[in-house]
C-alpha cells in the first residue's frame, strides 16, 4: 500500500462516516467533519500540499504509478 491511495481510502471512509452520522442523527458533528475534508482540499487544490499525503509518506513508500 503506497501513501496516496491510503489517504484517498481514508479521505472515502470519512466520507462514509459523515453520511452514517447524519443518517444516525449526529448532524452537527457530521456537518464539522464535512467542513473539515472540504478545507482540506481546498487547501491541497489551492497549495498543492496535503498534509495527511505528507505525513503518510514519511510512514509509507510513495505510490509508484508506473508499474
Amino acid at each position: 500500500m503506497c501513501a496516496t491511495r491510503i489517504q484517498r481510502l481514508m479521505t472515502s471512509f470519512v466520507l462514509s462516516l459523515v453520511i452514517l452520522l447524519y443518517l444516525i442523527g449526529y448532524t452537527t458533528i457530521a456537518l464539522w467533519l464535512q467542513i473539515f475534508v472540504i478545507i482540506m482540499m481546498v487547501i491541497w487544490a489551492i497549495t498543492n500540499f496535503c498534509p495527511s499525503i505528507w505525513i503518510l509518506k514519511k510512514l509509507f513508500p510513495p505510490c509508484d504509478w508506473d508499474n
